[in-house]
């Protein structure tokens, strides 16, 4: 297969996933269904995310365009991959990779997200059935040329033992974080707020803590977070709230709410869900020179780094990890 057959049909799967189709509506609702987490509103931030941001004709040529893909991938290699299922169609840009590599792929989809990419996957077959050459899942991934795996920090161990004899690409837990200045407007604010609650905070690319000056007034972030707070409604949101709340309280910690999110000061990049982590901050520069090279760290979210509002819109090019999972499949 051609390298502008797979753009080209990638670019028809965007316009199926913007579509009102409702075998994809239907899948959707199902997806839904199956995992409580995985709410209407935030499957279709998901799906337009990856329709808009991945999956635009000129978008994909122009990522393309940036390596040297032969038209035909004659050295056909098997990609094992493992995804997780920690927000919808996370799993989505490895496959992404894959395909327009024109490699081989293998995919054990997460018990959590395994509706949305198979119904995807089989409209891709619709469009050109030779594609199920290319395309296959299985609970047991075995015999593959190479393996990307995503995981949790312990689910990872074992993936480097079982996979360690191969090239791979393994990922860990990860998390994201926002530098603030005070100096932030409103739309910044409430753009945080997008970073802060998408997927109730369960992708690495969720901003789990901030860092605010000293005296910093925290009066307006909390009125704009408010714009979240019907998500105090979802009961598996609101047992985690409650829980670390009630945690909080007996260890007599100090902590603000707005009433769907806990502010308290704590020294960890990771918060559980509903809690955001607070750390104030003399130096902006010391604040900056000690998140980097954190492995733990996605993205910062900063008027310098990753602007607020965008840390769920990655581009082509934000690779998981800050590896070139595109490069490393080129160079098998």
């Amino acid at each position: 297969m051609q390298l502008q057959q797979r753009i080209d049909l990638l670019a028809e799967l965007g316009n199926y996933m913007s579509s009102k189709n409702e075998s994809w509506g239907e899948a959707k609702k199902k997806a839904s269904v199956q995992n409580g987490w995985f709410i209407p509103e935030f499957i279709e931030i998901a799906v337009n995310n990856i329709a808009s941001g991945f999956l635009q004709k000129e978008k994909l040529e122009r990522w393309v365009a940036q390596y040297k893909i032969s038209d035909e991938n004659l050295s056909q290699k098997n990609i094992g991959l493992i995804m997780a299922g920690n927000i919808p169609l996370v799993g989505f840009h490895d496959f992404l990779c894959v395909f327009i590599s024109g490699h081989k792929q293998i995919i054990k989809l997460s018990s959590k997200d395994d509706v949305l990419i198979k119904h995807l996957v089989d409209h891709l077959f619709s469009l050109d059935e030779s594609l199920k050459d290319y395309i296959s899942f299985s609970e047991m991934l075995k015999g593959c040329d190479a393996y990307i795996a995503t995981g949790s920090n312990n689910s990872a161990r074992y993936f480097e033992y079982y996979f360690s004899k191969y090239p791979n690409i393994i990922r860990r837990n990860r998390t994201s974080v926002a530098i603030l200045h005070g100096t932030e407007t409103k739309e910044e604010l409430e753009k945080l707020a997008d970073d802060v609650y998408l997927y109730f905070g369960l992708g690495c690319r969720n901003v789990t803590k901030i860092y605010v000056p000293e005296n910093y007034d925290f009066i307006p972030l909390i009125e704009t977070f408010k714009k979240y707070n019907y998500l105090g409604d979802h009961h598996k949101y609101k047992n985690n709230y409650d829980y670390q709340l009630a945690i909080l309280i007996i260890n007599k910690k100090y902590y603000m709410t707005d009433g769907s999110v806990i502010l308290t000061e704590n020294e960890s990049v990771f918060s559980p869900i509903s809690v955001l982590h607070v750390e104030h901050y003399k130096s902006l520069k010391n604040v900056i020179d000690s998140l980097s090279g954190n492995n733990d760290i996605q993205c910062i979210v900063s008027k310098e780094k990753t602007a607020f509002g965008q840390a769920q819109q990655p581009s082509l090019t934000e690779y998981a990890d800050g590896m070139d999972t595109l490069k490393f499949l080129l160079n098998l």
